[in-house]
C-alpha cells in the first residue's frame, strides 16, 4: 500500500509539474516580449512538460505492474535529462564544456527510450503476438546503442550503411508501435473468450458434481432426512 502510495504521488507531482509548465507557457505567449530571458522561459516550461510526460509514461507501466526496472530507469532519465537541459540552458558555463552536451542528449535518449518501450508494455498480449515485444525491445535499443555511439565518438552519421541502417530501425520501431494497440485488442478479445470458456467450463463442473450428488442423495432416504 506504501508503495502504491508513492506511485500515485509521483504521478501526481508530474501531472502538477505539466499543468504549471503549461501556464507559465500561456503567460509568456500572452504577456512576454519574446527576449532573451522569455525564450529561456518558454524552453523550460517545454522540457519539464516533455520530460514530464516522460515519466507520466513509465509511471503508468509501474502503476499497472507491467515492470519496475525500466520503468524506474525511465523516470530517472526524464528527471537528469529535465536538469540537465534546465542547467545548459541558465548556466552559460555548461554551454562551453566539451562533454556536457553529450550527457544531456544521451539522458534524453534513454528516457525516450524506456518511456516508449514502457508505454508499450502496458499492452497485454497473448503467444501470437509476444515476438513483437521481443522485437521492440531489440530494434529500439539496437537504434539506441547506435545513436549513442555517434553522439559520444563523433561518428558521421551521414554514412551509408549507418544510415541506412538507423532508417529501417526506426520504419520497424514505428511499424511495430502502430501494430501494438491491433495486437492488444486481438489478445483482448480471444482472452475474453478463453475466461468465458474457462468459467463454463467450471461451472458445468460444478454443476455435474451438484447432479451426482443430488442422484446419491435420492438414493438414500435415510441420508435425505439427516440432511
Amino acid at each position: 500500500m506504501k508503495n502504491l502510495n508513492v506511485r500515485r504521488l509521483s504521478l501526481y507531482v508530474l501531472i502538477v509539474s505539466v499543468a504549471v509548465s503549461a501556464l507559465i507557457g500561456v503567460g509568456i505567449m500572452l504577456f512576454g516580449d519574446f527576449g532573451e530571458f522569455e525564450t529561456k522561459i518558454l524552453l523550460t516550461t517545454l522540457t519539464i512538460t516533455v520530460t514530464s510526460v516522460l515519466g507520466l509514461a513509465c509511471g503508468a507501466c509501474l502503476e499497472a505492474g507491467k515492470g519496475r526496472i525500466l520503468p524506474i530507469a525511465g523516470i530517472v532519465f526524464a528527471i537528469a535529462a529535465a536538469v540537465l537541459w534546465i542547467v545548459l540552458l541558465w548556466s552559460p558555463f555548461q554551454r562551453d564544456a566539451h562533454y556536457f552536451p553529450h550527457f544531456v542528449m544521451s539522458a534524453t535518449l534513454l528516457a525516450f527510450s524506456c518511456s516508449h518501450i514502457s508505454l508499450l508494455s502496458l499492452a497485454t498480449l497473448d503467444r501470437r503476438f509476444a515476438w513483437s515485444r521481443i522485437a521492440v525491445h531489440i530494434f529500439v535499443w539496437t537504434l539506441t546503442g547506435l545513436t549513442l555511439y555517434i553522439i559520444w565518438w563523433h561518428v558521421d552519421p551521414s554514412d551509408t550503411m549507418l544510415a541506412r541502417i538507423m532508417g529501417v530501425l526506426s520504419i520497424l520501431i514505428g511499424a511495430l508501435t502502430v501494430v501494438t494497440p491491433v495486437f492488444h485488442r486481438l489478445s483482448s478479445s480471444e482472452d475474453d473468450a478463453a475466461k468465458i470458456d474457462a468459467e463454463i467450463e467450471k461451472l458445468s463442473k460444478r454443476l455435474a458434481e451438484l447432479e451426482a450428488k443430488k442422484a446419491a442423495h435420492a438414493g438414500d432416504p435415510a441420508e435425505v432426512q439427516a440432511e
